[in-house]
Order: structure tokens, then sequence, then C-alpha cells
């Protein structure tokens, strides 16, 4: 199925659909979009009393409805059957023929509407200027963001980072704020500019949120070190962060629970946001009533960003898989799971990897090598004109600093390769066949053993039999870890073991 960006569908049936109204905070970009969106809505949650929160992702993560969220909670199957119904029926009966990224959108303003939400974080799909979400009208958006541009989607969306940036630009709304993160590609920003000025709307560029040293009576008991350890794992700690913000005369202090150094600039994107919707406050009459000046306090601030949480974003999980049918028998795992599917995000997750290694505890004489079993499973999504190769060449082979202050590090590099369950309501999702996935990572690392599912093979019970090929892999192994990675479709199924209980002791 191809995708068809238009406007025209989706308006003529929102046009009969009860009227939207919610104030929308509307976030667009290439990586860090999801994890802004979960910043800024678990922030508005914090408040005293709380804002009532709608928040609307995409692609879902385990279940279509966990696309739409109300208060950081997924909305009941109950709720988002009624509504889809009604928006489904609505399309038949003026022969509509929206797309199923239109009627998703749809059902969840529907839901945030008929919920009554104070406000709503809802991320873009793709693009921004023919996304289904930019039908939100003008009056709704109180702030736009846009979050790190790269390469992606270039058939739909241009071949140059620049011409991505104008589309994805084009949510900027007149008189509005419009938060610009950091970039890694200058042109984004000479093409932001000239977007947000067309359109009226206001720029304001966000830096990075800045680390600092813990601070036991701020943060509380001090932070474990990193293992990796088979018996005495012990995963990062947040990151205790302060960032100056021109809503407040003192710098702002939090705890980062979100891991990786990519997420002090999306932290950075969050805070800018809500500091624009407390220093430039919209005139619309729905916004007034929410206070939130008032309730957008320091402290609500900090708890909002202590307590967010984004699944499959850098996300470590302690599981026993099971290697008998019988479950008599069972080795743990440490998983970190990451939805990484982009040459970009290949490389903050690659370097995320190489900054755990190091840190692990010394638990041998200085002269001994640490021998570490580092193994992948992967998946990737079939997304021209990118390619398998670019995508897994900045993971794939990894690196890992060697201080000559520290013991030498060895790894053993072993890599699974499968497809993903196709996704629910999604028939233009495809996975790549394993075969090209082996032929892939061989070239990377020849050296590394490869474990490749049949090729057809489209279901969970393949991540079952990879995984219980990584725990015999890592059998001997004093320290060990597992990076499941390439899509967040894989990771999607990795969650749909861990729900149906075959996975023991999931912690997620």
């Amino acid at each position: 199925m191809s995708i068809d960006l238009s406007l025209d569908r989706i308006r003529k049936l929102l046009s009969h659909l009860p009227r939207y109204t919610r104030p929308t905070v509307h976030i667009a970009g290439t990586n860090g979009k999801g994890s802004v969106s979960s910043l800024v809505s678990s922030i508005l949650h914090a408040t005293v009393p709380p804002l009532k929160v709608g928040r609307f992702n995409s692609p879902h993560l385990v279940s279509v409805h966990d696309s739409i969220a109300v208060n950081n909670e997924p909305i009941s199957p109950a709720t988002y059957t009624s509504a889809k119904e009604l928006v489904e029926e609505t399309d038949r009966k003026h022969d509509i023929g929206s797309s199923s990224f239109e009627l998703l959108t749809s059902t969840a303003l529907l839901i945030f509407e008929q919920e009554r939400v104070d406000v709503v974080v809802l991320e873009v799909g793709m693009g921004g200027r023919l996304d289904a979400t930019n039908v939100v009208p003008d009056e709704c958006v109180i702030a736009s963001a846009l979050t790190a541009v790269d390469l992606d989607h270039q058939a739909f969306l241009g071949s140059t980072v620049a011409e991505i940036a104008k589309e994805k630009a084009a949510i900027a709304r007149p008189g509005k704020p419009f938060v610009l993160g950091p970039q890694k590609y200058p042109e984004v920003q000479d093409v932001v500019k000239e977007v947000v000025a067309t359109a009226g709307g206001q720029l304001i560029h966000a830096s990075p949120a800045s680390s600092r040293t813990w601070d036991n009576e701020f943060d509380g008991p001090g932070p474990a070190i990193i293992s990796l350890s088979q018996e005495t794992f012990a995963g990062p700690s947040p990151t205790p962060i302060q960032m100056s913000l021109p809503c407040f005369s003192e710098p702002l202090r939090a705890v980062l629970p979100l891991h990786g150094e990519h997420q002090l600039s999306n932290l950075g994107v969050a805070l800018n946001i809500i500091s624009a919707l407390i220093t430039c406050p919209c005139d619309e009459t729905s916004v007034r009533p929410l206070q939130l000046k008032q309730r957008l306090t320091p402290s609500a601030i900090s708890r909002g960003v202590r307590s967010v949480s984004w699944p499959g974003r850098l996300s470590f999980h302690r599981v026993r898989v099971p290697l008998t049918e019988d479950n008599r028998s069972a080795r743990p795992l440490t998983i970190l799971a990451d939805g990484a599917h982009n040459p970009a995000s290949s490389a903050t997750l690659a370097a995320y990897v190489s900054s755990l290694i190091p840190a692990a505890p010394r638990t041998r004489p200085a002269a001994s090598v640490r021998e570490i079993s580092l193994t992948y499973i992967l998946a990737l999504s079939h997304s021209p004109p990118k390619t398998p190769l670019q995508t897994l060449a900045p993971l794939l082979p990894p690196t890992v600093p060697q201080p000559e202050d520290s013991r030498p590090v060895k790894l053993k590099v072993q890599i699974a390769v499968l497809r993903f369950s196709p996704p629910d309501g999604m028939p233009w999702i495809n996975s790549v066949p394993p075969s090209v996935l082996r032929e892939t990572v061989s070239t990377l690392v020849p050296d590394a053993e490869v474990w490749c599912a049949p090729e057809d093979a489209q279901d969970p019970t393949q991540l079952l039999a990879a995984l219980q090929w990584a725990a015999k892999q890592t059998e001997e192994a004093d320290e060990s870890l597992v990076v499941l990675a390439g899509s967040l479709y894989l990771v999607a199924d990795f969650y749909r073991l861990i729900r149906a209980g075959r996975l023991g002791g999931a912690t997620i």
C-alpha cells in the first residue's frame, strides 16, 4: 500500500465529527519527538492540581490503542473501540476513503475531545506539512517544536536534510512559539528560521540541558556503579541535570531517568516548550483557565522530569529466558531494548553501548582481560532508499574505549537476525528478509557468529528462539549484554512476550 500524504480527506472527515477544541502542543522531528512528547506530558500532569493531559504517539508500541494516552496511561480498549467505530462509520457514510493513519489520528482527536483533556501533546507521524496531525486548527496550537532532523522517509519528504526540515517545520503557527532543538546539520537552522518567519511564528532556540554532580540532599541516595555481571547487574542511574530558562530566575534542577546523552537535547526542547507556555501565554479563552504560570512551578517540573517513562528507548530489562518447554530450565539475560531504526539513532545507540562497558566495575586484578559477551538481536523495516547497511554501519562492529589505566576489554560478538510481527493497521510496513540482514552483518562483523530466523517467519516466537540462542551464547560469560534494536516493531514483539508471560522474572 502506498502513502498518499494530504490533508483533504482528514479535514473532510473531521468536519463531520465533534469539533476539536483542545489546547495542543505539536511536536515534529526525525529523532527524539517521542521522548520530548513523553517529557512534556509528564511535566504537565505533575502540576498541582494535575492537568488532564492527552498524548498521541505513533507508531504504537504493543497495541494500537497504546498510541493514545490520557494522564500517561494508554486508553482502555473499550474507549478506543467506541471512538474508532464512530470515526470509521463516519468515513464510510461520507465515502471519504481515509487512510489508516488518518482514521487513527481522528480517533485520537475525538477521544481527547470526549475526555475534555486540558492539554494535548501531539506527535507528528511523518513529516509535518501534510501529516494528518497538522489538521489541528491554528487557534488550538499553543506551541510547536522540532527535534533533531536527519535523513529518513526521503521518498515522501525530500532527498536532502534541508528539504525534510522544510516539511517538518511547516507545523509552525502564526503568533505561536516554535521551539527548535539542537541540530546536527547547520542548514536546518536557516531553513527553519525562514519557514517559521513566513508562518509568523516565534522561533525559540533550545540548547541541551546540562548534567551536574549528584547532590544527595536534592537527588536522593547516590547512584550505583554500573555492572554488566550476570549475578550483580546494576543499570545506569538517572542523570542529574540543570538548565537556565527564561521563565525562572534560578536554574532548574531535576533528575532525568531517560538514558543517553541525546536525551539532554530532548529535555532541552521539552523544558523550552514548558518555558514558552509560561512566558508566552496564548490569548485563547481555552488556555487562560489552565493557569499554566501558576501551576508550572520548578518543583512541579522537576517532579514531572523525574517520573517520565518512555519504554523501548534505551530501556533495560532483566528477564529469565526459558530453555525448555516446561520452563524448568531458564537463564537470566540483561536486555537493552531500543527502537533505533536509522543511521542517526543507530549511532546514538552505539555510543551508549560503548559508554556502558568502561563503566563496569573492576572485580579482577588489573592485569587481567575483561571478556564481555555482546549479543545483538536485530530486525529492520524495509524503507528505501535507506539500506540495511546504512542503518547498521554506525552500530556494527561495536567499539570499546581502552583507557590506559583500566583493564583491557575483549568483546565476544554474536548477532541474531529476524523479522518482526506485522504491525496492526500498517500494511505498508514490511521487515527486511533475515537473509539480507545476515549478509549485511556478516559484511560488517565477519568474525561474529550469526543466528538467522527462517525467511518467512513473522511472529514473536522467532524472537523467543533468538533470545534462547542468545542465552546459550552467554552461558559462560561473567559479563554480558543483549542489545535488541533495529525497529520499534521488534521491541514491541519483546514486550508482547513479557506480557504473555513467556519470559520469567521480567522487569520493565
